[in-house]
């Protein structure tokens, strides 16, 4: 994997991902995959009939 640079609104670089770090992450998605959900999901409204 190659290194992810990361800029802001405005074109300025904010933060740059080594490959060594984006591994690390994969690994870890991979054995916890729930670790990175989204946590403000709604719940999903359930209709009455």
């Amino acid at each position: 994997m190659n290194e992810v640079k990361i800029y802001d609104g405005s074109g300025s670089l904010k933060k740059v991902i080594s490959s060594k770090e984006l591994k690390k992450r994969a690994d870890k998605l991979i054995t916890n995959p729930m670790q990175y959900r989204k946590t403000n999901r709604k719940p999903s409204s359930v209709k009455s009939t």
